[in-house]
């Protein structure tokens, strides 16, 4: 698998911003010696996203073997899903890139965003969060795109920020998600969901 992960590393720099191949014996041990419901808690602590946090309060819920099914069908299945994305999360921190999920889902809030001051608003935020050189979640965007987004910051749009959320979103597909839906986390949580009953 390691020699997998390296062959994408050298068709993708998007890779490596994630993750070094060196963390993966890292990444697997903490994934092991932690079950996966401490990890559900842990992002609990420090998941911002409202949605998560109202939906995992509710310690009744837990994914149905059919649910975890599905997140292996594409990545928009796994997002739409809130134990999904929350899961998801969880494995982006591992890899020390959640900045592509939590941008991604700011786009997503923006985007519903209608009065031009909380436009105005929330893209100044993404910007100092996300855009800018030396932002504290960085992400790795092209010249041309995040010019483009600099040009339109003073007059935002609900499109403002659309191309670099796509390239953001393919960047998950392509490299992340794959690795999620072959990681030990997921395994478990197949796992987990196809013996609820047994798993506390």
């Amino acid at each position: 698998m390691r020699e997998n992960l390296v062959s994408v590393s050298s068709q993708s720099m998007a890779f490596t911003d994630c993750m070094k191949p060196t963390d993966l014996s890292a990444e697997k041990k903490g994934i092991k010696s932690r079950n996966w419901r401490n990890r559900i808690g842990f992002l609990l602590k420090i998941n911002s996203s409202q949605s998560i946090l109202h939906l995992m309060k509710n310690r009744s819920y837990r994914p149905t073997a059919d649910d975890v099914n599905q997140w292996a069908q594409s990545l928009d299945k796994l997002l739409t899903h809130k134990y999904g994305k929350a899961a998801f999360c969880i494995f982006l921190k591992s890899e020390f890139c959640e900045e592509n999920i939590e941008f991604w889902t700011a786009c997503e809030d923006f985007r519903t965003l209608t009065s031009h001051k909380e436009l105005a608003s929330k893209a100044n935020s993404i910007y100092e969060e996300f855009i800018k050189s030396e932002a504290p979640k960085e992400i790795n965007l092209d010249f041309h795109t995040r010019n483009a987004i600099i040009q339109s910051i003073n007059e935002p749009s609900a499109t403002s920020f659309l191309a670099a959320q796509r390239k953001v979103y393919s960047l998950m597909e392509n490299n992340s998600y794959p690795r999620f839906i072959l990681s030990d986390l997921y395994k478990e949580l197949c796992a987990a969901a196809r013996g609820k009953g047994q798993a506390h």
